[in-house]
């Protein structure tokens, strides 16, 4: 079963820019979200608040890790990569701390859909692909780095975060915000846009009908800003006017 998953995950790995979307719109073809959370209204804006949270939770574990120690998870070639073996920072307290993140912003934007179908089949969805994804990459990593890996694997979680260890595994490390924005600004943008985008499916009808109101219209203003925060920083980064130093 593991070998099958392990060929899942490089296979997802080298797609996954293409099918994570296409899995999530397919999800989101399956059911419209409901207007009231299991037919309560306070329940649902209870919800929405859960849902940004548990995603803004998720944006800032991924800061965490690329403002104190980052690693270069991109691939080479679409195939896992890796140039070392990073223990410090983040990483010491969780082997996965970016998918973890991940999967928090996953939940957060399933969460906002609402519908029990979507929620329950996204989060095992996702959660399984990125399993696949992991044993993919302990493979690759067991095979380059060897007992140093089982060690740091013996030592460390591969899902849980040991919050315990994290002030002493970020004392004198200089957090880098700079770095933050011009590695996970997509990740941010696109975070924002699906939990608005999201909303605004949710509430399609009562535009249709009755013409945008003040709440939606600030779900596309978020859109807008978000999507001009991308085209800034990739020109700036293009132009070297943002540099990590």
């Amino acid at each position: 079963m593991k070998k099958i998953m392990i060929k899942i995950g490089d296979f997802f790995f080298k797609y996954r820019n293409h099918l994570f979307p296409l899995i999530l719109t397919a999800l989101y073809l399956i059911s419209v979200p409901p207007h009231d959370f299991f037919g309560n209204e306070k329940l649902e804006n209870l919800k929405d608040i859960l849902a940004v949270l548990i995603a803004a939770s998720g944006l800032a574990l991924r800061a965490l890790v690329i403002g104190y120690a980052y690693i270069k998870r991109g691939g080479l070639q679409k195939k896992v990569y890796a140039e070392n073996l990073v223990t410090q920072g983040v990483f010491s307290a969780c082997r996965n701390p970016l998918y973890v993140g991940n999967v928090l912003i996953c939940i957060g934007i399933f969460l906002m859909h609402g519908s029990p179908i979507v929620l329950s089949l996204g989060i095992t969805i996702y959660l399984f692909i990125y399993q696949c994804i992991i044993f993919a990459e302990e493979r690759y990593l067991r095979e380059k780095f060897g007992k140093a890996y089982d060690a740091y694997c013996n030592d460390t979680p591969r899902w849980l975060v040991k919050v315990s260890v994290l002030p002493e595994a970020l004392s004198g490390m200089k957090f880098n915000f700079k770095r933050v924005i011009m590695k996970d600004y997509t990740t941010i943008a696109n975070t924002i846009v699906l939990l608005a985008i999201t909303e605004l499916y949710e509430d399609y009808s009562a535009i249709r009908i009755g013409g945008m109101d003040g709440y939606n219209a600030l779900l596309c203003l978020l859109i807008v800003t978000s999507i001009i925060m991308v085209i800034a920083v990739r020109t700036a980064k293009k132009k070297h006017w943002l540099t990590e130093a």
